[in-house]
């Protein structure tokens, strides 16, 4: 892992890309924290949603957070060893919060019907300190996963990103956070953003 870094450092882009990115990111998280508390306070509407009439909702709050963090430890670890991978994910990652507060401006909702609160200790880190029920469309968590599917190295990683983006993404339908189409779409704007950082980057 060192020698990768100790390579990439000696990149002039590597480096200005790296400078660039991690404001970016803080940046982006505080307009996130901004904006769900707008997004918390205005009226929306509630989806039919004929997927979650049939679940009972059911409280997976544990299996879910426990895949998330597992996943993005593992996942951390594995970007650790691969500095310009690494960036390109967090690029990634920028561009994909940057969808999701866009898609929620145009798509007041409010939550599913049934819905069992999910207390993320993430979100209300970075989120305005309670909890968040309207920061639906597009699911923050599946599309997280997803990303670090397109992301890490390995078939073997991406195979465990894709096996708990999938469990995660039925875990908050069960729970009835999301609604189906919040997770349905989650992937497609992951790939969108995997693909906008990847061609930004360049060869």
């Amino acid at each position: 892992m060192r020698a990768a870094w100790t390579e990439a450092w000696r990149d002039p882009r590597f480096r200005a890309r790296l400078a660039l990115t991690i404001p970016a990111l803080v940046a982006v998280l505080a307009l996130l924290a901004r904006f769900l508390e707008f997004a918390e306070a205005r009226a929306g509407i509630v989806l039919p949603d004929p997927v979650l009439a049939l679940l009972p909702p059911r409280d997976l709050t544990w299996l879910t957070f426990t895949l998330i963090y597992l996943g993005l430890a593992f996942g951390v670890a594995r970007l650790a060893t691969a500095p310009r991978t690494l960036v390109v994910a967090l690029q990634a990652y920028v561009v994909m919060v940057l969808f999701r507060i866009a898609a929620m401006a145009v798509t007041p909702l409010e939550p599913p019907p049934g819905m069992i609160a999910l207390h993320d200790p993430l979100v209300r880190l970075f989120g305005p300190g309670k909890l968040l029920t309207k920061d639906l469309f597009f699911s923050g968590h599946t599309s997280t996963l997803f990303l670090l599917a397109l992301a890490v190295p390995g078939r073997r990683s991406k195979a465990f990103f894709l096996f708990c983006t999938a469990a995660v993404g039925m875990s908050v339908l069960a729970q009835h956070v999301h609604y189906t189409i919040d997770v349905l779409v989650a992937p497609l704007f992951a790939y969108a953003s995997f693909r906008l950082a990847l061609r930004s980057a360049g060869p």
